[in-house]
């Protein structure tokens, strides 16, 4: 009776977590390049009471054996990176990326930090910068007289300057790609790290060597499905329902015990 109340205890914190990250994925579904994750699991160990291939007699061997499951644990957070929509906003610095890569951005500890979410603004010295103050890697400035921005598909960022007929260009904006996106570790504020998962970056202009283009005036939502996320919360509640009756009959049976024995 005690193996079942650890066992049912298990599978309830399993979709614990479960339904926190449903919680989590829900919450975010109006972040700007928010990648939705879903919680794997694993049955634990077994008790082998008959192992498969013993011998029952001299001459005869047990075709299968007799085991006790243990349980499960949740294993990994598995992160989705499918692309989301993309949502018109007419805004110059509003980019998104039409395939695979991020944006690089520069970490205030010096590191580089990436981002699908393009929602990019202008600081008091006229570098494009994200939401959170960290500038682009390679570092853009926009000139204080530009009139327009533009940015090609390919990442070119130009401007119109006043008695200029020719748009200048100021700088490319570059993509990194990784082997396993999966592996990137979630720093908040829309931003990852690598990992020794997720390999190391490669950087590149985009629409070359598989990465994405860039599609200015657009944003990508996140690819967080609402009625997805709202099916498989009532699977886990179930689920979780499901292990607390294991734990209120384990229980009960052992006070039916506890009652013969007095």
């Amino acid at each position: 009776m005690i193996r079942a109340l650890y066992t049912a205890a298990s599978g309830m914190h399993a979709q614990q977590l479960n339904i926190d990250n449903i919680a989590h994925n829900l919450s975010n579904v109006n972040t700007t390049g928010f990648k939705k994750s879903r919680v794997e699991f694993q049955d634990l160990m077994y008790q082998q009471t008959i192992e498969p291939g013993s011998q029952t007699s001299t001459s005869t061997e047990a075709p299968i054996g007799l085991e006790t499951g243990l349980g499960t644990r949740p294993i990994a957070t598995a992160r989705d990176f499918t692309m989301g929509n993309l949502k018109a906003t007419a805004g110059p610095l509003d980019l998104a990326i039409e395939g695979r890569g991020f944006f690089q951005v520069s970490m205030p500890d010096g590191t580089v930090g990436y981002t699908r979410a393009g929602a990019l603004h202008l600081n008091a010295e006229g570098a494009v910068v994200t939401a959170e103050g960290y500038p682009l890697e390679p570092q853009i400035t926009i000139p204080p007289n530009a009139t327009a921005i533009t940015i090609s598909r390919q990442g070119i960022v130009s401007v119109a300057l006043p008695g200029q007929s020719a748009a200048q260009q100021v700088g490319t904006i570059e993509l990194a790609a990784f082997q396993n996106p999966a592996g990137l570790m979630a720093m908040g504020g829309n931003v990852y790290a690598p990992s020794t998962a997720s390999g190391e970056p490669t950087t590149g202009v985009p629409g070359v060597d598989g990465l994405g283009t860039i599609a200015q005036g657009f944003l990508e939502e996140s690819n967080v499905s609402v009625v997805e996320e709202m099916v498989n919360m009532i699977l886990g509640q179930r689920a979780y329902e499901a292990n607390s009756k294991v734990v209120r009959a384990a229980d009960e049976m052992l006070q039916q015990v506890n009652n013969l024995a007095r």
